[in-house]
């Protein structure tokens, strides 16, 4: 059981904004020009709270790039984060990914990110009448390796309607295969 001193910082650490106000309230009955300085310096750290989160906002996205398909355990150990908040921080990122190039899904309780270039490719193929598992074998370099991947993927892509009509259907291009 962790000591009482411990749980006693990290209350007030993750109250300090609450516990602030309250002194520059008591200041402000004494000492009212002092309260404006603490609330001026007690707002400029409130502000400077929040620059960390965004510099790591910027190296995930920027680290995530680097892949075809990365997954929310292995973006938690590159960055020895808990799993929590890279899933936290990857659901974020999946609600507000509309109008970006590269997809997330959330597959087997897991966040999983599909690069641009995968998303690309599966909608080339998917347009041109592939079955499934022509996808499938098509999408091996990318790292994509299942059927639930591909239905995560068609499901998400159709959703957020980034995926087209096909050109031709399955039954069209396995004829024209045959008979070609």
């Amino acid at each position: 059981m962790p000591k009482k001193y411990i749980v006693l910082a990290k209350t007030i650490g993750r109250k300090w904004f609450l516990i602030l106000v309250v002194i520059i309230i008591i200041v402000a009955i004494y000492n009212p020009i002092v309260a404006i300085w603490m609330s001026g310096i007690t707002l400029l750290l409130f502000l400077l709270s929040y620059i960390p989160k965004l510099f790591f906002k910027n190296k995930l996205h920027k680290f995530m790039k680097q892949y075809y398909k990365i997954e929310d355990e292995l973006i938690a150990r590159k960055f020895k984060k808990s799993i929590e908040v890279i899933q936290d921080e990857l659901f974020e990122l999946s609600q507000n990914q509309y109008k970006k190039k590269w997809l997330i899904t959330f597959i087997n309780k897991q966040y999983v990110y599909y690069h641009q270039e995968t998303i690309e490719k599966f909608q080339e193929l998917y347009n041109k009448g592939f079955s499934e598992k022509e996808i499938l074998d098509n999408l091996q370099n990318y790292k994509v390796v299942t059927k639930a991947e591909l239905k995560a993927i068609k499901e998400n892509l159709v959703k957020l309607n980034r995926l087209n009509e096909r050109e031709i259907s399955v039954k069209e291009h396995r004829d024209k295969q045959r008979f070609a």
